[in-house]
Formats: C-alpha cells, structure tokens, sequence
C-alpha cells in the first residue's frame, strides 16, 4: 500500500502510545495531560476518570478548541453533561473513546487543520 506523507512536523502528532504513556514528536509522558496541535502539552491534572470535575473541563475550554477528543483510559466511559458545562456553553462538542482511538483520531483531525483538545486520562497502575 502507497503512503502519502502529510506535512505536520510543526504540530504536536501522537508519535506511539501504550497502557502507560504516549509520545508526541518522539517525546513521552506518562501522566494525563491537554494537547492541541499547535502547544506543547500541558500536564492535566486527573488522576482516575472517577476524579473528573467541572474545573477539569474549564481548563479545556480555555483553549477555545472546535472539538474535544476525551481518551477515558484503556476503555471507553462516557462523562456526565454537567461536568462538561463550559464546553457545552461554548457550542463544543467533547467525544469520549478509549485512550487508543482517542490517539488515532486526534491525530486525524490535526491533519485535516482542526484545532482539536486531546485530553488524555493517564491512569497510574
């Protein structure tokens, strides 16, 4: 299969990921953390998807993005409407998927020039 090569060097591009971390341009991090594709990525501070707070997703509203990819951990978990209030004032939508898809679609969107949230939930073992 012929590959096209897409020009998102200068974003940050989920580069590999695994149960314990990700990497983003070669770099990894194994805490949860906010990205948009053009800010380094910023430590979010959730512990367990248990811990999500209104004050969680007002941190991501903040940014102003179009949309918000929420990696839930090794699956997917859906987030109770009222903790994503400022989003919703906002007009954002905010989709919930397992870590692993959450990585392959933000990475979509970045290339298509969206201004995506990755908010990825790194859960300590």
């Amino acid at each position: 299969m012929k590959l096209h090569a897409t020009n998102t060097q200068q974003y940050q591009t989920v580069t590999a990921y695994d149960e314990q971390g990700v990497e983003f341009n070669l770099i990894r991090y194994e805490h949860s953390l906010i990205v948009l594709p053009e800010t380094a990525p910023v430590v979010w501070d959730v512990a367990h998807f248990d811990s999500l707070a209104t004050e969680h997703f007002e941190q991501i509203a903040g940014t102003s993005p179009d949309v918000v990819i929420l990696g839930t951990g090794k699956k997917q978990r859906f987030v109770h409407p009222k903790l994503i209030v400022a989003l919703s004032a906002q007009h954002k939508g905010v989709e919930c998927m397992d870590n692993q898809a959450a990585c392959r679609t933000y990475n979509i969107l970045m290339a298509e020039g969206r201004k995506v949230a990755l908010a990825l939930i790194l859960e300590k073992t």
